[in-house]
């Protein structure tokens, strides 16, 4: 049987009111609508979850997988990680790598993307990530047309007829996505 795969994708930290305060109560309220999300994913057969490498959302929802998998009844979620390129964690604080770490430590597999830094590193990882999933999770504000390697994830996904659910940053509201 074929398992089911979302991708999960979101904005940095610093694109959000909140930043880098995870204690915020609308930080609390993404974190909880994109567990949500997980679990209504799970229900319809999604075990596969693509993650990139990033700060913020990505580490977000590989904790959550990682916590959700020592539950019984999500013991069988599978969490890959798509490393942009070769170091791409250099530049994290010291808790962002130990963060890093630990989910690189517990996922089921990874895999780098690129062989090293280029100024299309990004987009080759985003466009992994939507070719590997039926799903798409994208905190993601659709109003919004600003330039980001989000918008082009997203622009991506439609395009190749994945399904999007979008979470919205300023909310938490999770919605099908409608272009």
């Amino acid at each position: 049987m074929c398992k089911l795969s979302c991708a999960i994708t979101g904005h940095s930290p610093q694109r959000f009111k909140f930043k880098y305060n995870e204690e915020s109560l609308l930080c609390r309220s993404i974190k909880d609508a994109i567990q949500e999300q997980i679990k209504t994913l799970y229900s319809k057969g999604v075990r596969l979850f693509y993650i990139g490498g990033a700060v913020g959302v990505d580490t977000w929802s590989a904790e959550i997988i990682i916590g959700l998998k020592r539950q019984a009844d999500f013991s069988d979620l599978e969490l890959y990680i798509a490393i942009p390129f070769p170091g791409h964690a250099e530049k994290f604080t010291a808790g962002q790598k130990k963060r890093f770490d630990v989910i690189l430590s517990q996922c089921t597999d990874k895999e780098t993307i690129n062989r090293h830094y280029s100024p299309v590193a990004y987009k080759r990882l985003n466009y992994f990530l939507v070719d590997k999933a039926e799903y798409l999770v994208a905190v993601y504000d659709q109003d919004k047309a600003e330039r980001s390697g989000l918008v082009q994830m997203v622009n991506y996904a439609t395009k190749s007829n994945r399904k999007i659910i979008c979470i919205h940053p300023d909310t938490a509201k999770a919605s099908e996505y409608t272009p």
